[in-house]
């Protein structure tokens, strides 16, 4: 048993008016009588507790009805703990050995409700991809030291080439983690996806740092970023406006109300992923602007088709 599970036990007892005393700790939890007296003094001194002793019945109480301890009676801190450990095993950390400690120590440290919390919060996303904790760790260290980093890498379309690059942002992005940095190889900013990292190494520190453009981050929609091309327009009817009313595409985003649903305006820079999400919708998603993303959409609907005659 952790300190802090036979303070909570303690508390319990003064809180129920059962006068408990040192040796109460020392013979429920098999302690030494120093150690005993320790943790009644933690409780006094370090969390100023309200504690009083009794002569006549031989045990503490508290001077205060209204005393709790850190993190008693809180549920929402601990469903924000619990929460954060859970997104991190959707994030693909949940193999790393600090997010083992962390969950323990958790375990050991906010309450004894914590355990019952974590196997009652449900956090899933899809497509989410687990990461080599060594692969991940060094390309954190490179990140955190301010040194090159070399890797290997295989492409989406399976080619595999050596890079060496200064790692400047770690991103998540829907449950895929991407790594923003300079590549010496094509002397320009790159977006890499780290499942596709295969061995990763530190180098030497980095002299001479290549900032990012702040468009590469944020200036248009999805993973897929560069400088604004245009502004798409999608009008969304039925279930689709309702749900699309709600969410949160990109920061620079507009929605109009009309009579069958909404109409959503947002910067693009890449066709990829928007076009993804307007077919994700089906009938209920219609491109209002521009007509070439319209063709593009037109386009991939007609190779769906053609896949089902």
């Amino acid at each position: 048993m952790s300190r802090l599970e036979r303070i909570y036990s303690f508390h319990q007892k003064l809180k129920n008016n059962s006068f408990p005393n040192a040796t109460t700790l020392k013979e429920e939890f098999e302690l030494s009588r120093a150690t005993a007296h320790r943790d009644i003094s933690y409780m006094r001194d370090r969390l100023l507790a309200p504690l009083a002793f009794d002569s006549t019945r031989k045990g503490f109480y508290y001077t205060e009805d209204d005393f709790t301890l850190p993190f008693e009676d809180s549920p929402k801190l601990l469903f924000l703990m619990g929460l954060l450990n859970k997104m991190a095993d959707e994030a693909g950390l949940g193999g790393l050995p600090e997010m083992k400690k962390l969950e323990k120590r958790l375990t050991e440290l906010i309450a004894p409700g914590y355990e019952r919390l974590m196997d009652n919060v449900l956090c899933q996303w899809i497509e989410v991809e687990s990461l080599t904790p060594s692969i991940f760790e060094t390309i954190v260290e490179a990140v955190l030291k301010d040194r090159i980093l070399e890797i290997n890498y295989r492409s989406a379309e399976a080619e595999r080439s050596s890079r060496s690059l200064e790692p400047q942002r770690l991103i998540n992005y829907q449950g895929r983690w991407y790594l923003l940095a300079y590549c010496f190889l094509r002397r320009d900013h790159r977006l890499f996806h780290m499942a596709r990292i295969e061995t990763a190494a530190t180098g030497k520190k980095i002299s001479t740092p290549h900032p990012a453009p702040d468009f590469l981050l944020d200036e248009a929609f999805g993973i897929f970023t560069g400088k604004l091309r245009y502004h798409a327009k999608i009008a969304f009817t039925g279930t689709a406006a309702e749900l699309v009313r709600k969410q949160h595409w990109h920061k620079n985003q507009k929605i109009k109300e009309q009579d069958r649903g909404i109409v959503l305006s947002l910067p693009v820079n890449d066709d990829r992923e928007i076009t993804m999400k307007i077919l994700q919708y089906g009938s209920m998603a219609q491109v209002l602007e521009p007509e070439s993303l319209r063709e593009k959409v037109r386009l991939e609907i007609k190779k769906m088709l053609e896949c089902y005659l």
